[in-house]
Formats: structure tokens, C-alpha cells, sequence
């Protein structure tokens, strides 16, 4: 995200989570740059609020108790982003039966797509080891499979040599 995103851009944490993600996008884009955050749990909208305060940067970010696939409601389709990043899974120490889901997930993806600015990137963190994690992985790896070459790059890396289902990450970039 640092070799993407410059100061006084626009980008999207679509699932907060506990804050990491929303504040390290906060000091990339600073002052005069804004974070929009999304995600479905009020817990996470607080911690990432709290988060926010604590380092003086709620000033720049807009965050939406809602699920990423709401993004075109909030963000004005003429917005351009630079950047949008994903966890998928479930809040990390949160109720794990509340879990991002495919259609939403794609939803988003797409929405994104249409406001993302060449060399704008699309990060998605996918989690597999949960029930319904495998499919979203998959829906998600099958659609970035086929976006094309001419006018995207996509990189896919994973672990190979590790137990259980560690963590894949999903690039998307514009060209």
C-alpha cells in the first residue's frame, strides 16, 4: 500500500476490523487525503473509531456501520480511489459467526473497480479456515482469475508449505 498510495488520496478499508488497516491508511493519505471504512459489526466501528482518536486521525476518515457492499451508496461514483484493502474472514477476536460473504465481498470488489485510477490497487486478505471461508476464497480467487490481462495485473500469493489454511493475498492492480 505505501508504494501506491500517496499523500491527499482517497481510499477504502472495506473491513475495518479492529483499526490496523484503517489507521495505517490514515497516516499514508494524511491531512489532506480520506479513508473511507466500512463493516458490518459495531463493535469494529468502535474499536477502529477508538483507534482513530487515539492517533488524531478521525479527522480524515469517514467510517460506515454497514458492509462493503454499500461502498456505492457512501463513495460518489466520480470519487477515484487509489487503493481499497479487504480482510475477509471474521473480526479477530469478535463473534465468529458473523463472516464476510461472496456476493458482498464481489459487490464491493466491482464497486471498486469502477473508481479505482490506473495502477490503483485492490488488496484482499483472504481467511479459508472458517466455515463458508473456502467458498468465499474461491469466489474470489475464480473472479480475479478472469479480469483482463490487458487491463488489469492480478498476483495471487500464498503459503504452500503451511498447515491448516493460512491466509491468501489477492492484488489487484488497474493498468
Amino acid at each position: 500500500m505505501n508504494q501506491v498510495v500517496d499523500p491527499g488520496d482517497t481510499v477504502i478499508d472495506a473491513t475495518v476490523g479492529n483499526g490496523h488497516d484503517t489507521v495505517y491508511l490514515a497516516k499514508l493519505v494524511g491531512p489532506n487525503g480520506h479513508v473511507y471504512g466500512f463493516d458490518v459489526q459495531q463493535t469494529a466501528i468502535e474499536n477502529t473509531a477508538a483507534a482513530l482518536k487515539a492517533e488524531r486521525l478521525d479527522h480524515q476518515v469517514t467510517l460506515t456501520h454497514a458492509g462493503h457492499e454499500t461502498l456505492s451508496t457512501v463513495i460518489a461514483a466520480e470519487q477515484p480511489i487509489k487503493c481499497a484493502c479487504f480482510n475477509l474472514g471474521y473480526l479477530p477476536g469478535g463473534d465468529k459467526t458473523i463472516i464476510t460473504k461472496p456476493t458482498t465481498t464481489l459487490t464491493a470488489i466491482q464497486a471498486i473497480q469502477e473508481r479505482l485510477v490506473t495502477n490503483g490497487l485492490i488488496i484482499v486478505l483472504v481467511y479459508a479456515g472458517h466455515p463458508g471461508g473456502q467458498q468465499e476464497a474461491q469466489a474470489v480467487t475464480d473472479y480475479a482469475r478472469q479480469l483482463d490481462q490487458h487491463n488489469y495485473q492480478v498476483l495471487h500469493y500464498g503459503f504452500m508449505n503451511q498447515v491448516h489454511f493460512p491466509p491468501d493475498l489477492i492484488a489487484i492492480q488497474k493498468r
